[in-house]
């Protein structure tokens, strides 16, 4: 059985009024990726600063590794590597004199940090980059410079705090690419906060952070299975009318647009009545059909579905 990495439980942390984490609970074990999801202000970056000893709970706790993040903090931070949302990188320092001074800060004696870097800076596509300066590389580049930092410590324990935020697609996928790589390379676990439903699949658990609460978790697959037969995606034209004949048809409940087509979510037993009522009433309208039928539930959907139970 996979050894638990990260445990938290019942962590609550409030700023004034505003409960920014309120009564968390979650488990990570080795070899996991787990995805933390939710809108700006879910609570996201405060879960995880409160996961690496940045913050104090105002009540709950955690452990890294075993380590009691409130009682044994020094020890729990030695479990980790964590790159932030916006993460510092000394521009005039070179990118191998980035990775000594975090190294040296980290207490790591030239012995260890020397062979790591080489071997990181390899792992991440820097080797041949080691004496330019930080503030010449390009964005994709600081990024995989800022994951060769928190990695310089060999950490059991990866948080990651939207990484991929405002790179291109391109540069998504080589980061995940290394993401997963590590996981076969090393003994760690990774928790990852993401915006994006795409990256969210690719991770082994999914918890969808809402308002400061963990309103949902389970594998991508289980959790798209919530909404089984209950989504219907339809296409067709004018986008205007179909939206408004969706909307107002009996059966169902919500209506959202993801790019040129609709996702209808409908009531339970209700899809095939939808399919055809709606059909009919979108053509004698004027409206036209390219394409209509059930799909198999997008992350989006259930997201959406199980943060309307909450409101």
């Amino acid at each position: 059985m996979a050894e638990v990495l990260i445990q938290a439980i019942d962590l609550r942390k409030s700023f004034g009024n505003t409960r920014a984490v309120n009564g968390v609970s979650l488990q990570v074990s080795e070899g996991e990726i787990y995805g933390l999801v939710g809108p700006d202000g879910a609570g996201k970056t405060t879960l995880l600063r409160l996961l690496c000893g940045a913050l104090h709970p105002d009540s709950g706790g955690a452990s890294l590794s075993g380590f009691d993040v409130a009682g044994q903090v020094e020890r729990a931070r030695e479990q980790i590597g964590y790159l932030a949302q916006r993460f510092a990188l000394y521009e005039e320092l070179t990118v191998l004199e980035n990775l000594r001074f975090f190294a040296e800060v980290r207490g790591l004696p030239s012995s260890q940090w020397k062979p790591r870097s080489q071997e990181i800076l390899a792992f991440v596509g820097l080797a041949d980059f080691v004496e330019r300066r930080a503030g010449q590389l390009s964005g994709g580049m600081k990024q995989k410079l800022g994951l060769a930092l928190a990695l310089i410590n060999r950490p059991r324990i990866l948080l990651l705090d939207e990484p991929t935020t405002g790179v291109d697609p391109v540069t998504r996928q080589d980061f995940w690419r290394l993401i997963i790589g590590l996981l076969q390379e090393e003994s760690l676990c990774v928790l990852i906060s993401t915006p994006y439903m795409d990256e969210a699949a690719r991770c082994k658990r999914v918890g969808f952070l809402r308002g400061g609460k963990l309103i949902s978790e389970g594998t991508p697959r289980d959790l798209r299975g919530l909404l089984a037969g209950r989504i219907l995606e339809l296409s067709g034209g004018p986008q205007e009318l179909l939206l408004e004949l969706a909307r107002s048809a009996p059966g169902v409940e919500t209506v959202q647009r993801f790019g040129s087509r609709f996702h209808l979510r409908v009531g339970e037993g209700l899809a095939q009545a939808v399919l055809q009522r709606l059909g009919e009433g979108i053509r004698a309208a004027g409206g036209s059909v390219e394409s209509f039928g059930p799909i198999e539930a997008q992350l989006e959907d259930v997201f959406i579905a199980l943060a309307e139970e909450q409101a």
